[in-house]
């Protein structure tokens, strides 16, 4: 028995083959691009995922003779996509990527309707999909009427590998249509949001049985003609199946493209004031909650666009023994922000800067202001009682020993680095497949990885980040309407 974990992420597509003991045999990459006709706008082609899977899928069962054996297939995908098709199952437009924020001023209108936080456990935030459809039907009614029905990136992804429209829990979450505390469609949200029932996805468990895969692509695949298509996950709760987090006081925070602050919960507690989002889980009965910054490694990536140096380069200049705060303070908000002010209009800023300023002080200073945008998030969290004696530290950023010692005294939370191995989204993906397929209990299957370095906080210098810290606070009000009208 083999299974299949497809994490489908907005740059590309990552196929891990993992054996029936649960240790992974090899994966491949694929990557495809985002178009940005408009400023704000992000979509995708969803026939890039089909491509790149059917590519990955070719070279997985080239090179590894256990993918004949496959037995369950499970997907990671980025959530909040808006895949609209019409009644013979067309793609009708590119997705809306998650990223996209030219639906901020329908999703304002949707978040001041009565009973929609009540209901859905969250903000509306512009990323959302509920609010892109209304978007869809006031700027392209012609295809908002055609619309039959609505599938998130990962539940095309079901929708190409069975036929069926199915989608799991944790996804779904996102959308603004799900009561997340029923785990079940809300016909009081979608009606809100000018939708159906009728034009949603079955839903299940991400750990549940989705359908079968296809018979041509089973053929096509060479693999058997009952191949087991679990409901998968959204990106992040697929992450923490993969990092091991299904419980109160487990958690970890991700240092990527956008940066996460994810702690899983045994109740539905949300606080949609503070912007925390609060989800369904992939298995049953569970849910976990986040606080998100829109731009983590991103601040880095962009500086180096500045600087013409390299991310790697800029962080490894600063050493790795952590240094006092500086006079320069950055605040990361360059495509806007959510956790904790839902802002889509809010832009980055640099203060404090003089003539003796170099290079080095602004990776700092860059570094300092994603990690205190994570405070913020963890500020959030504690107010829910989600807390930890420590998390995980994942994500590319994650590599800088510098980045995590520093992380590590502003939130005044022990961090470990996973000792080696796979953890990721697509072992959360491959780990719900095999539970579709065995049907066993989710806490024997989903388990933390070891543990690596435990970096602990620089209590030494945890006072001269606390004062930063409430400047850094003190930046968002007095610049607020700086970057208003740039959505």
């Amino acid at each position: 028995m083999t299974t299949l974990g497809i994490d489908l992420g907005t740059s590309g597509l990552r196929a891990l083959l993992v054996s029936d003991d649960g240790t992974p045999l090899g994966s491949v990459e694929r990557s495809f691009t985002v178009q940005r006709p408009h400023p704000g706008w992000s979509e995708q082609d969803p026939r890039q995922w089909v491509d790149a899977l059917d590519d990955a899928v070719a070279e997985l069962s080239a090179r590894y003779p256990a993918f004949a054996d496959l037995t369950g297939i499970g997907v990671a995908g980025h959530m909040h996509g808006a895949t609209l098709l019409d009644e013979a199952g067309s793609v009708l437009r590119p997705c809306i990527l998650w990223n996209d924020t030219r639906s901020a001023v329908q999703a304002a209108r949707l978040d001041a309707t009565p009973h929609v936080r009540d209901l859905s456990g969250n903000m509306v935030f512009p990323g959302f999909t509920a609010p892109k459809l209304a978007w869809v039907a006031e700027h392209e009614p012609d295809i908002f009427a055609s619309v039959s029905m609505v599938l998130l990136p990962s539940g095309y992804m079901n929708f190409h590998l069975t036929g069926e429209a199915v989608a799991d829990m944790s996804d779904s979450a996102g959308t603004s249509w799900l009561d997340v505390g029923a785990r079940d469609w809300s016909d009081r949200l979608l009606d809100a949001g000018g939708m159906r029932r009728d034009q949603m996805p079955r839903l299940v468990e991400g750990s549940q049985q989705a359908g079968v895969l296809r018979s041509e692509l089973a053929r096509r695949w060479g693999v058997g003609e009952h191949v087991i298509v679990a409901g998968g996950a959204g990106d992040n709760a697929a992450a923490a199946c993969g990092i091991g987090a299904l419980r109160d006081g487990q958690g970890f925070v991700s240092l990527g493209t956008s940066g996460v602050l994810l702690m899983a919960r045994d109740e539905y507690r949300p606080d949609a004031a503070s912007a925390v989002h609060t989800f369904c889980h992939a298995v049953p009965d569970r849910w976990y909650q986040m606080g998100v910054i829109l731009s983590a490694t991103d601040s880095l990536n962009w500086l180096s666009r500045v600087t013409g140096a390299r991310p790697a380069e800029l962080a490894s200049a600063l050493g790795e023994t952590l240094r006092a705060p500086g006079p320069e303070l950055f605040v990361p908000y360059l495509s806007g922000e959510r956790t904790p002010h839902n802002d889509a209009a809010a832009r980055g800023v640099f203060t404090g800067l003089g003539a003796a300023t170099g290079r080095e002080d602004m990776t700092r200073a860059v570094l300092e202001g994603v990690s205190f945008a994570l405070r913020d998030c963890a500020e959030a969290l504690a107010g829910t009682g989600a807390r930890a004696e420590w998390l995980f530290a994942i994500g590319g950023g994650a590599q800088s020993l510098y980045w995590l010692r520093l992380l590590a005294t502003v939130l005044d939370t022990p961090l470990a680095v996973p000792a080696s191995g796979e953890f990721g989204a697509a072992l959360g993906a491959a780990r719900l497949a095999r539970l579709a397929v065995t049907g066993e209990a989710p806490d024997d299957v989903i388990v933390p990885p070891e543990a690596g370095q435990l970096i602990e906080p620089d209590k030494a210098l945890r006072g001269a980040f606390d004062e930063t810290y409430a400047r850094y606070r003190a930046t968002y009000p007095a610049i607020r309407d700086i970057g208003s009208g740039y959505a």
